[in-house]
Parts: C-alpha cells; sequence; structure tokens
C-alpha cells in the first residue's frame, strides 16, 4: 500500500507530466472512463489555472508574444519549475529565467526582462508596508562612521537592469495604447519600481543612481555603493541622491556600525 506522500507524488507525476507509469500505479478505478482520460481532465484544470494566473501577472509578455505562445510557454514552465507554494498566486517568479532559455522565445531577447519587469510590479502590488526612515536615529550617527552605515530598501522596491528599452515597450503594450514600432537599439533601462500611496511607480534612474540602491539592496554599506556609482558616473551626488530616495521612501531602515549609534529598524 502506497504511503499518502508516494500517492500524492503519483498524482502529480501523472498530473503535470503525464507520466503514463505513474497513472498506473494509482490503481484509479475507471468506471467506465479509462484512468489516463480521468487524469487529463485533472490536468487540463491544473494547467488552466496556471495559464490564468500567469496571465494575470504578465499581461504585456502575453501580449507580446500571443495568447497560443504564452500557453505553451507556461505549460513547458510547470514542468520545468514546479511550483513549491500551495498559493498558485505566489507562482512564477522564475518564468523570466525560463524564458531566457526557453528555444521558441531565442529571437525575442528582450522578453526576459520584460517579464522581469511584470513580476517586480506583481511584488510590489503585494509587498509589505514599512515605516519611514527615522531621521532622529539616523542624527545620532557619527559622521566619521556614515561609510559603514547599511541601508534596507522598502519591501516593494525593486530594481530591474536591461540593455533593451524595456518601460518604452512596457508603456507601449499598455491598454488603450496605440500601434508603435520600438527601435531595440534606442538604448537600455535602469528602473526602479516601488509602490507609493498612489500605486506601483517606475522610475527611469540614471547609472550612478541605479549603482547606489542596487549596492544597498545587496547589502554594501554606503562607502562601498557610493564608491562604486562615482566610477560609473564622476558626477554623481550622494547627498542629493540619498535626501531624495529617503524622501520618497525607497530607503527606509538603515543599520550602524558603532556601538555608541547602532539602530536597526523593523
Amino acid at each position: 500500500m502506497p504511503s499518502l506522500s508516494e500517492l500524492q507524488r503519483g498524482f502529480a507525476a501523472g498530473t503535470i507530466f503525464d507520466d503514463a507509469a505513474a497513472i498506473a500505479q494509482l490503481g484509479i478505478v475507471s468506471a467506465g472512463i479509462d484512468p489516463a482520460s480521468r487524469i487529463a481532465i485533472y490536468r487540463n484544470n491544473v494547467l488552466g489555472n496556471y495559464r490564468k494566473a500567469l496571465a494575470a501577472t504578465y499581461p504585456v509578455t502575453r501580449r507580446l508574444v500571443g495568447a497560443a505562445f504564452f500557453d505553451g510557454a507556461v505549460e513547458a514552465f510547470v514542468r520545468a519549475y514546479p511550483s513549491r507554494h500551495g498559493d498558485v498566486n505566489h507562482y512564477g517568479g522564475d518564468l523570466p529565467r525560463f524564458l531566457a532559455t526557453y528555444g521558441p522565445a531565442h529571437a525575442l531577447v528582450y522578453l526576459p526582462d520584460i517579464a522581469r519587469l511584470e513580476w517586480a510590479i506583481d511584488q510590489a502590488n503585494i509587498a509589505a508596508d514599512a515605516a519611514p526612515l527615522d531621521l532622529a536615529a539616523l542624527a545620532t550617527v557619527a559622521a566619521d562612521a556614515w561609510g559603514d552605515l547599511r541601508f534596507r530598501l522598502h519591501p516593494s522596491t525593486g530594481l530591474i537592469e536591461s540593455p533593451y528599452p524595456i518601460l518604452h515597450i512596457w508603456r507601449a503594450n499598455q491598454p488603450g495604447a496605440g500601434d508603435e514600432t520600438i527601435d531595440l537599439g534606442e538604448g537600455g533601462d535602469q528602473l526602479l519600481v516601488r509602490r507609493t500611496a498612489q500605486g506601483v511607480t517606475i522610475e527611469r534612474l540614471d547609472a550612478g543612481d541605479y549603482a547606489l540602491l542596487a549596492g544597498l539592496s545587496a547589502g554594501a554599506t554606503l562607502s562601498d555603493a557610493s564608491r562604486r556609482a562615482q566610477i560609473l558616473d564622476p558626477a554623481f551626488d550622494l547627498s542629493a541622491t540619498l535626501q531624495r530616495h529617503v524622501a520618497s521612501q525607497a530607503i527606509v531602515a538603515f543599520c550602524a556600525a558603532t556601538s555608541t549609534a547602532r539602530r536597526t529598524q523593523p
């Protein structure tokens, strides 16, 4: 007698992967419908749910390739990256990585980055809230300790870099947008995605600005992140950039390394 977990694995193998051996081992009573046909009903329902959920998360990606192409890609994706979450609405973050190696999408070089942008938008919508940065606590940090500060970005923040004009492509494929030919050679994008009181916003950043936030997001100290920004943009203004992102609440917390002014915000 197979265990419950074995039955569940067999059912998943038969449903998602159409594994004939797994279906045979399930011991399904046919009652006029053969086991494979019974499992096919579940398979169609399961894949249909994935297609609907991912179409809601990736509407521009779907529009760019068409419904039939997108549905085929989703089925291949589900088999390559099985869900490990009980809620299908939290599934799909690996689709950009999948599209980068998906043969039929090989010529659509910008598609994985469009999908990355759409996933960032989706995650920004459902991310937790955060209190603004505690400026009073920040003011207690000694001037010579600022270089060792580590800042945390708002939970809704996403940083997307692409050699292609993905923001232009994304905007041109919104409902109501007119037909437009976009030159992939017009330049790439470095984007900040985040949620504000008005909803999710997408902002283009210059090289230094992006480098600073990317460094801070990765856990770099302010000194290291600003050094990288300065290399990429000699005109980079650290003070102005920090003030802007603190005011917009893209930066919401810090951790000071000194024992006298150590502060980590929740």
